[in-house]
């Protein structure tokens, strides 16, 4: 999750929080990638996960990052929660999970130079100090008992409010991983177009990604049961904004709904006040409750916004949201995918005719489709592995039209293999792991740790 925001003044003017988002459009030329993923840490001789102190810990595996690999390190108040380092950052998700945000770049191949090193650094500090990790939508066997909540105030104030607004708001928190992409608008009806047909596909990404079929321990009937819990977690801040598909789309009508997205915090002076459940609109007021007479800043108003939680969301860029954490080699697929039909006009036209005819209640459908089975999944007379394939195909294209070359001499379209794989033989990551759980494990889960860490 994101760090807290810095810098902008007291905000003056309610137009001022449109002109934020428009602020992030840019020429073609500066458009950038922005891979984000989490995995899981767990101890090698228990397989429990990894407390935040200790010598087998995640605070030891922040200090291992920062002190042999010049790291700058992040606190709150006396606790290292976090890392800098060339416009990336490694952080925490509230049970532990690392998080790498990396840094805008250019090509996937550099991304994949940037998840490579990062993953290949972890990796050392983690042997020394006998932990491993591992890349699944969900944590397979590990109770919300288990996992030590990291010392942020931004979750402490979650925790307490998930259980009142969802029921499966503390799963995500602590026991779930992703990997998603930001990406870059033009225009405001570019941010448009390309949120319509990210928040549409997303299904399509769920599917292909899909990787938390176990949880507590057993077979959860769902390929991806990370995309099931965001279903029932909070309803006002989760979901695919059926409002992007209708007339009069722009950054205003974002700015009414994360408005009547309740508030979680205000952070100030480095701590969190508890504005839980508050509204920023009278916060713009200054008639917050938590801060009552005190007027907004941009800054406050940009952490609002990593507040709002759905399929897809803007800030100064887009989020891809829809996809779970997983192997080494996905990683790199997912921005490949999203950038092949994004970032080449003719391919986000293509993936806009793909979808443009969907109404709500095939969107919907086609959300908790994927969630339960993935690339098998058929809504009406469609099936998801035949619209996976063609969305592939577009995408693919969009990367060979872009021919950005990697030292290696090949084009971005490369990173797509894995998903190729997926069609080519309808396994995802997910159906893998079940065929392991129900053959060659025996049932026997704690398997999964010695054959799919990284």
């Amino acid at each position: 999750m994101s760090i807290p925001q810095s810098g902008g003044g007291q905000i003056e003017n309610i137009n001022q929080l449109a002109e934020y988002l428009e602020s992030g459009c840019k020429p073609k030329t500066d458009w950038r990638i922005g891979t984000e993923h989490e995995k899981f840490g767990y101890n090698k001789n228990t397989l429990k996960p990894l407390p935040y102190e200790g010598r087998c810990s995640v605070k030891a595996m922040l200090e291992g990052l920062r002190d042999q690999f010049q790291w700058a390190p992040v606190y709150e108040k006396d606790n290292l929660i976090g890392l800098e380092k060339n416009g990336a950052n490694v952080s925490l998700e509230p049970g532990g999970q690392l998080e790498l945000s990396g840094a805008p770049l250019e090509i996937i191949h550099e991304t994949c130079d940037e998840t490579n090193l990062h993953l290949s650094e972890v990796k050392k500090v983690a042997d020394e100090i006998g932990a491993g990790f591992i890349g699944l939508g969900a944590a397979p066997e590990w109770s919300h008992e288990d996992m030590d909540m990291m010392p942020k105030g931004r979750y402490r104030l979650m925790t307490d409010y998930m259980g009142k607004v969802g029921s499966h708001g503390k799963q995500m928190m602590y026991r779930t991983c992703t990997v998603q992409v930001n990406l870059d608008f033009g225009s405001e009806a570019d941010m448009v177009k390309k949120m319509r047909v990210g928040l549409a596909l997303q299904p399509i990404a769920t599917a292909l990604f899909a990787n938390s079929p176990f949880f507590d321990g057993k077979i959860n009937g769902h390929k991806s049961w990370r995309s099931r819990i965001w279903r029932d977690l909070d309803k006002d801040r989760t979901g695919t904004l059926p409002f992007f598909f209708e007339s009069g789309m722009g950054f205003q009508r974002y700015v009414d709904y994360a408005l009547d997205v309740p508030m979680y915090f205000v952070y100030r002076n480095g701590s969190y006040i508890n504005a839980l459940g508050q509204s920023f609109r009278d916060f713009l007021n200054g008639s917050l409750p938590a801060l009552p007479g005190e007027l907004p800043t941009m800054s406050d108003w940009a952490d609002h916004l990593t507040t709002c939680f759905p399929e897809a969301r803007i800030k100064k860029f887009m989020e891809m949201r829809g996809a779970d954490g997983g192997p080494w080699r996905r990683i790199c697929a997912l921005p490949a995918f999203w950038v092949g039909l994004m970032y080449d006009e003719t391919s986000l036209n293509a993936a806009w005719d793909v979808c443009k005819d969907w109404d709500l209640e095939t969107r919907e459908e086609m959300r908790i489709k994927a969630s339960v089975d993935g690339l098998h999944a058929r809504i009406g007379d469609m099936k998801m592995i035949d619209l996976a394939s063609n969305v592939l195909a577009i995408s693919n294209n969009g990367l060979k039209s872009r021919s950005r070359q990697g030292s290696g001499g090949y084009d971005e379209t490369y990173f797509l293999s894995a998903l190729q794989e997926s069609i080519d033989t309808g396994i995802t990551p997910a159906d893998e792991l079940l065929d392991k759980y129900n053959g060659d494990w025996n049932g026997d889960l704690s398997k999964i740790y010695s054959e799919f860490s990284y």
